[in-house]
């Protein structure tokens, strides 16, 4: 078995730096997340991932792609997709129009994406669309958990068909605050009761389709004083053991406001990487901080290993294999083949 790679990092440009081919060949990387900093056009980008892949095989290739406003490549040929809010619109006309549509859209996603050589995007929102959140807003499908169940299977039925597994996202839920967890702590003073009725249930109904999860940057003080993301009762107790989930578990990014004021202090990334996988994250993110020259990567990556060396964390076979789970087990298509598929023109034909 490898060694546990935990670490998901961002590099600063369009091409890899010396010191972006040093951190990638880190023991404790696993991954990589691309922006549109990252994005030039088709080409340039499958370059990017072929030199990421020649450097590390099993490197896990990731990017935030949604549709709507949460969409890092448009241009050169990428479609555009439409916020899942659209699909929730559409089901209270069509029900059975709106899962097809919803298929497609997954399809398209990953279809796109892989043939660029992105192995993940962190979908489907499985938030649900009370009102106040703004960033959350038209990311999610509807206020109703059911609803929100069966358009984000029906996405992830999409993103399969494309070769790429999928990750739910912001356990238990994002949607009920208002809050931005980019910038803030938000709290939400809802009883667990409440919260497992309500805004858990897709990862409930969902349990066996999941291949990943991403925690939400909130505090549930009637459960726990921890954010999710950094709360064993949330992620063992509750995820794991209660809800059944056993797939691999993604920390939010590390250097957002809702990740580092924990017990009453600043953390160090690496103090709150350490405190998020012994929580029970299998994955920690940080992202944008390789643009300055990327110190807190570096800080990250080497504080980490000395956090695991005075036993804050311990390194685990199964969260490795989890990590490693989640690449395609098949080969991306080439773009051009792509565009003469049968099955992805018409998946283009049933977008919304």
């Amino acid at each position: 078995m490898s060694p546990h790679c935990p670490v998901v990092l961002d590099i600063a440009g369009t091409s890899l730096s010396a010191a972006d081919r040093r951190r990638l060949r880190h023991p404790l990387t696993g991954g990589v997340i691309l922006f549109a900093r990252n994005w030039v056009n088709r080409e340039q980008l499958s370059t990017l991932c072929a030199e990421i892949k020649s450097l590390r095989p099993d490197l896990l290739i990731c990017v935030d792609h949604e549709g709507g406003r949460v969409q890092r490549f448009r241009t050169d040929g990428f479609t555009h997709l439409p916020p899942m809010r659209v699909l929730g619109e559409l089901w209270m006309k069509d029900a059975l129009a709106a899962t097809d549509a919803a298929s497609a859209a997954g399809q398209v996603l990953g279809a796109e994406l892989r043939a660029c050589g992105i192995d993940l995007s962190f979908t489907p929102v499985l938030d649900l669309d009370h009102g106040p959140s703004g960033v959350i807003g038209d990311r999610a499908f509807h206020r109703d958990p059911r609803v929100v169940t069966m358009l984000a299977k029906s996405l992830m039925h999409g993103l399969l068909r494309a070769g790429m597994a999928n990750c739910g996202k912001h356990f238990p839920g994002h949607g009920w605050v208002a809050a931005d967890s980019h910038l803030e702590v938000p709290v939400d003073r809802r009883g667990l009761k409440a919260i497992l009725a309500d805004d858990a249930r897709p990862y409930e109904w969902l349990s066996t389709t999941l291949t990943s999860v991403m925690p939400a940057h909130v505090i549930f003080p009637k459960v726990d004083a921890a954010p999710a993301g950094f709360s064993p009762r949330w992620l063992k107790e509750i995820l794991r053991e209660r809800l059944g989930f056993t797939g691999a578990v993604f920390s939010d990014d590390l250097s957002m406001a809702g990740a580092r004021s924990l017990h009453g202090r600043e953390l160090s990334f690496a103090e709150a990487a350490a405190l998020a996988l012994d929580a029970g994250c299998d994955m920690v993110l940080l992202c944008n901080q390789s643009v300055d020259g990327g110190q807190a990567v570096d800080a990250l990556l080497d504080g980490l290993a000395d956090e695991q060396a005075r036993g804050h964390w311990r390194s685990d076979a199964d969260s490795e294999e989890r990590r490693l789970a989640l690449l395609p087990r098949s080969l991306p298509p080439m773009w051009d083949d792509l565009m003469r598929n049968a099955s992805y023109q018409r998946a283009l034909e049933r977008l919304p």
